[in-house]
């Protein structure tokens, strides 16, 4: 989710919300293995799916494809549910194996 689309997020929750790749979400920060290394460390409680602005194998023309590694990860590692008709991802359910990675 880059940082278009977390703005709102932040504003309703008046809590932190760290927008993955950037602005657009091509930004390669931060990298998959900075983002295991923040929910192996409980810093990231939840991750909110789609709104990337990319398929889901890859990065928009000329990005970077971090985000969209990071997605896939959380979506290979993580319960899903939908709250609002939004795709959430509660990375605080217990250490995934690949977060130690």
């Amino acid at each position: 989710m880059g940082s278009n689309n977390a703005a709102g997020y932040q504003l309703a929750s008046g809590e932190p919300v760290m927008a993955v790749g950037g602005f657009n979400g091509t930004d390669p920060a931060p990298t998959l293995e900075r983002f295991q290394r923040y929910v192996a460390a409980g810093e990231i409680h939840y991750f909110l799916g789609g709104g990337m602005g990319m398929g889901r194998g890859g990065a928009v023309e000329g990005g970077s494809d971090e985000a969209a590694r990071i997605a896939e990860w959380v979506r290979q590692n993580f319960a899903a549910r939908t709250v609002g008709g939004v795709t959430v991802y509660d990375l605080s359910t217990g250490e995934s194996p690949a977060a130690t990675a």
